[in-house]
């Protein structure tokens, strides 16, 4: 499983998001991060600019804001091993 977080250097909510996220990676729920920040594309910044953090998986957005711990399990579930 892959999942992308939308983020900003400075923000604080991305780091605990990012936080949590790890935090529930384990041998039984492998998966990998891409954290992208928003401020580097302008396209971005159009896109999310007040929602960051966003989390998504396989193309669909999990949350924004705060980690949605069920619907990161849920992805985790239901996808093992797919790359997005």
């Amino acid at each position: 499983m892959h999942f992308t977080l939308y983020s900003r250097g400075y923000c604080h909510l991305c780091q605990d998001m990012l936080d949590a996220l790890l935090a529930l990676r384990g041998p039984d729920r492998p998966f990998t991060v891409d954290v992208i920040d928003v401020d580097a594309y302008p396209a971005l910044v159009a896109r999310f600019d007040e929602l960051v953090p966003v989390l998504f998986a396989g193309g669909a957005e999990l949350c924004h804001y705060f980690l949605d711990e069920q619907k990161v399990l849920a992805a985790l579930r239901n996808r093992p091993g797919e790359l997005a």
